[in-house]
């Protein structure tokens, strides 16, 4: 029997094959534990993170409604860094609830993947 575990790093791993982050279009990964949420914008080929954001700090909502704010928050954040095109990186988590929330939000915000 496969883990969940297990079964998030296989799919990690397929989409990590399929998108890179560059300098003009970096790779947007999200984090999710159970209580907060992180998010890095990061350029694979310098091997640096641009940006990052993540809940700590954000106290009222549902977890859905703070990971909204997250993803307004890394919208600006990136905005700012003059970033606008990003690939949209789920780290083998479904585009379902909080990575769906955060990844509307930031399109909301202005970014574009």
């Amino acid at each position: 029997m496969i883990s969940k575990k297990d079964r998030r790093n296989k799919i990690k791993t397929r989409i990590r094959g399929k998108i890179s982050g560059t300098a003009a279009r970096p790779r947007m990964t999200v984090f999710r534990s159970n209580k907060q949420i992180y998010v890095q914008v990061i350029d694979d080929l310098q091997g640096k993170t641009l940006v990052s954001g993540s809940s700590k700090g954000i106290e009222e909502g549902t977890k859905s409604e703070i990971a909204a704010k997250v993803g307004e928050a890394i919208a600006q954040k990136a905005i700012a860094a003059g970033i606008t095109e990003v690939v949209f990186d789920r780290n083998g988590y479904l585009f379902h609830g909080r990575v769906k929330s955060l990844a509307d939000a930031a399109r909301k915000g202005g970014l574009k993947f």
